[in-house]
């Protein structure tokens, strides 16, 4: 008659064996310290907001951020639905080693709220640097901040700390835009 113990020591081998090929293939290790941070890509982010300048409708604004923040992603979308726009997505791995993004985009600010942030609602207003933020929120998620800069939106969203948002808002405010030729 099998049992559960039967069970437990046929599983073991079989536990032995993914471990080895795993090890083999050098998809996980271990460490006594715990996890460390892997390597942030590389990513040209002047060319990258340069062409975006060069070849969406709206003003493109390149923000001088702290030398310890480090772009690592790009890309460009667009949101088809009444309001919507191109979108030019920018992500960076702030000094604390937390995820912040920038969006820029001529949707209307709560098309793009709605794309990029999802079901979070406008739950109050920052003022950074002289311009209105409007901060997008949900129990448990990541915060969005929306600023309207007349002919284009920004969103910055990310899992930063207030300085960090507040370190990215006043950069995008400081910024001035790229120009278009």
């Amino acid at each position: 008659m099998n049992d559960y113990r039967d069970l437990v020591w046929s599983l073991i081998p079989l536990v032995l064996i993914a471990v080895v090929f795993a090890g083999l293939t050098s998809q996980c290790s271990f460490s006594a310290s715990g996890p460390t941070q892997g390597t942030i890509p590389s990513f040209d982010v002047a060319a990258a907001l340069r062409s975006d300048a060069q070849n969406l409708s709206f003003p493109i604004r390149e923000p001088a951020l702290p030398a310890n923040w480090q772009p690592n992603s790009g890309s460009r979308d667009t949101i088809t639905e009444r309001g919507g726009g191109t979108v030019s997505t920018i992500g960076y791995v702030t000094g604390a080693g937390t995820y912040m993004e920038l969006d820029q985009s001529d949707a209307t600010e709560q098309v793009l709220a709605g794309h990029i942030a999802g079901g979070k609602y406008p739950s109050g207003t920052r003022d950074i640097a002289g311009r209105k933020w409007v901060v997008y929120e949900e129990p448990g998620a990541e915060p969005a901040w929306v600023a309207d800069f007349g002919d284009s939106r920004v969103l910055i969203r990310g899992a930063g700390d207030t300085e960090a948002f507040e370190t990215l808002a006043a950069a995008v405010v400081a910024a001035r835009p790229l120009p278009a030729t």
